[in-house]
């Protein structure tokens, strides 16, 4: 949490979350080793969670600058947190997304982005479409060219929820 490498009392309670995240994360590595069981893993959480959401909300009461919005911010999809606890397909974190917009943030960098709302529109497009194709395991330029050549011959595009 960046909060704690701030002066005086946003670093106070940035220090608190850590010290929480640090348990949280405990009892999830436990549990992904096989020690917790997910009834375990939900009761040992839940006064975490507690104590995590009064921190939070004491924190947005302080009404400090650069630290309470953001508390309020967190609170504000404060069951999205736990979201994790309760679910097998969700872990604590944004890694998995993290990797999954690796690629283009890297091709933002590469090429400084596109000029204009419309370009970005379409990069955001073109690289969303590649991307689905890739994770559906389809060629993406006989893809593409599937989309271009129907779009001159007016017939129907190939659809990526076909292969769904």
């Amino acid at each position: 949490m960046s909060f704690s490498e701030r002066d005086g009392p946003s670093a106070t309670y940035g220090r608190e979350l850590l010290n929480y995240i640090g348990i949280l994360f405990e009892y999830w590595h436990d549990y992904k080793a096989g020690k917790l069981d997910r009834a375990t893993l939900r009761a040992w959480m839940a006064p975490v969670r507690a104590q995590v959401e009064q921190l939070l909300a004491r924190a947005v009461a302080s009404n400090i600058d650069r630290l309470s919005g953001s508390c309020a911010d967190i609170l504000a999809h404060k069951a999205a947190l736990w979201t994790f606890v309760d679910r097998d397909d969700v872990e604590p974190t944004n890694n998995h997304a993290e990797r999954e917009l690796s690629a283009f943030v890297l091709w933002r960098r590469r090429c400084f982005g596109a000029q204009s709302d419309r370009g970005n529109l379409f990069a955001e497009r073109l690289m969303t479409v590649a991307h689905t194709a890739r994770k559906q395991g389809q060629d993406v330029l006989r893809f593409l060219s599937g989309c271009c050549e129907a779009q001159l011959a007016g017939t129907r595009a190939p659809s990526l929820f076909a292969a769904a």
